[in-house]
């Protein structure tokens, strides 16, 4: 008897849509109804915030870095086999690169394809970023990305089964029309959902959609690639860690982690360089704290306060700009002494990683 298929769900969108959140929140549910879940987070580098975020949740969680998951196929269904053979998961939720297009034609049919008797795939949910999303969808310009980088940005929406527009429960009612009527003209009779990750407004809609199988294709989405690579080598990548210590007494971990991130935020805005997402990861003991920035006019949020105050932690910081990488890393050192002096807290960096992505050569691509 031949074993049941695994229920393959990939949450895509650009950066700073929300997707960790949004998985977060549904491998909770499925966890609810009974079902086993595992998640697979991708990145350009390693020390991902979000592998680390949703492991300190307990979530069982496996990386595939160094490239996206078009590049690194085999081993995403490496990953996804090696998760399958240590918890047997029912469900395995797999967040992308959120540079990353073309997801379709490059990870969705090949899966069908190629295993399409271990997976079931579930429809392509694009999470839409109102922070960038109204700005690039109203056509404005100094949105603070180029046209190739939102040409990625739209083309995320254009392939997706199901566009999802997150973080609803910050827009007034005004806002939510426009978007909406934006993108039912930009891209008309495509399944749209309103949701908000934070609150819970409109999941029960989303995991209705994502129970259904995906839909066959007639043909793939036309993607030009030069104008796609150039779009990602514009953003400057960086990752690194951060260790953290106050030789006498303790400090705000949840504190700490947003002053980082606020400092970071204004820093990059003194040079012009838009921000796509900043992301940092406090971890001390078992405890965690996580902030966020996802644009040059928005603020700093701690995601997940711990309530707890250490005497040391590790600061993981993704930072994902649209600058040089190596102003990017200025700007990081720079916060870092900032950060350091004004909290009273020693401060050293370690396993530094900053690059621009390279040019995306797909496994396997799909063509009708």
């Amino acid at each position: 008897m031949a074993s049941p298929r695994v229920r393959f769900v990939m949450i895509g969108g650009f950066l700073g849509a929300g997707k960790t959140t949004t998985i977060a929140r549904l491998a909770k549910r499925f966890l609810q109804e009974g079902k086993r879940v595992a998640i697979v987070t991708n990145d350009q580098a390693h020390d991902l915030v979000d592998t680390g975020a949703l492991a300190a949740e307990g979530f069982n969680v496996g990386e595939v870095p160094g490239a996206c998951f078009c590049c690194k196929f085999n081993d995403l269904v490496e990953t996804a086999e090696k998760l399958t053979e240590a918890t047997a998961p029912e469900v395995i939720i797999a967040e992308p690169v959120g540079s990353c297009t073309d997801l379709i034609a490059t990870v969705i049919e090949p899966l069908r394809r190629f295993y399409g008797d271990s997976y079931q795939v579930s429809p392509l949910a694009t999470l839409v970023k109102p922070e960038h999303g109204l700005k690039i969808l109203r056509g404005e310009k100094g949105v603070g990305f180029s046209p190739k980088a939102a040409y990625i940005f739209l083309k995320q929406i254009e392939e997706a089964d199901l566009i999802v527009v997150n973080k609803v429960d910050k827009l007034d009612e005004e806002q939510r029309r426009e978007l909406i009527d934006l993108l039912e003209k930009r891209f008309p009779g495509k399944p749209t959902l309103l949701f908000s990750a934070r609150t819970g407004e409109g999941f029960d809609a989303l995991v209705d959609a994502l129970a259904q199988p995906a839909a066959d294709r007639a043909a793939m989405m036309e993607v030009d690639y030069d104008v796609y690579a150039e779009g990602e080598a514009e953003l400057g990548w960086l990752n690194c860690i951060i260790g953290a210590a106050r030789s006498e007494g303790t400090f705000s971990l949840d504190e700490a982690t947003v002053e980082l991130v606020s400092i970071l935020g204004r820093r990059l805005t003194q040079i012009s360089a838009e921000p796509a997402h900043l992301k940092a990861l406090g971890q001390g003991g078992d405890a965690y704290a996580m902030a966020n920035l996802v644009s040059s006019d928005g603020t700093a949020e701690l995601s997940h306060a711990s309530g707890v105050s250490v005497e040391q932690a590790d600061l993981i910081v993704n930072a994902r700009v649209a600058t040089d990488p190596e102003d990017l890393e200025r700007v990081v050192r720079e916060a870092t002494e900032e950060f350091s002096a004004k909290l009273g807290i020693e401060c050293s960096i370690d396993r530094m990683q900053r690059f621009r992505p390279g040019r995306p050569v797909p496994t396997h691509r799909v063509g009708a």
